[in-house]
């Protein structure tokens, strides 16, 4: 397995995402909630580039103890990455399809070492 160096570790904000080329292949490498996450920049839905969609919280219904519809809410804590194309959403921790789990973004290894971001490939 091979490294590729994406960026310095302070170019990569939270809540960004830096597109890399290496070859054929692209990749988006996000930073999220301080974690480091990196999948193939290819939507499995109709291969649009997934990467390059928003990110954005899921969005959870609020009922009440009655069974009533009382709004919505964020969950940040399970930030989505959407595609531009049709607007598939992915968690971002797994790549996996918010609904449909045999939908999946191809997901790869991130390494910081020595100030440095790598992604394995």
């Amino acid at each position: 397995m091979r490294q590729v160096l994406v960026c310095r570790d302070d170019e990569l904000k939270d809540g960004a995402v830096r597109l890399v080329r290496e070859g054929d292949l692209e990749l988006g490498v996000f930073r999220s909630d301080g974690q480091l996450y990196a999948y193939r920049n290819h939507c499995p839905h109709q291969g649009g580039p997934a990467c390059e969609g928003t990110r954005q919280p899921q969005i959870v219904d609020v009922i009440d103890g009655e069974g009533f519809f009382r709004g919505q809410r964020y969950d940040e804590g399970d930030m989505h990455i959407v595609c531009p194309w049709h607007g598939y959403e992915y968690h971002m921790k797994t790549g996996e399809h918010v609904c449909d789990p045999r939908f999946r973004l191809q997901k790869f290894e991130v390494v910081a070492r020595n100030g440095e971001i790598y992604v394995c490939i």
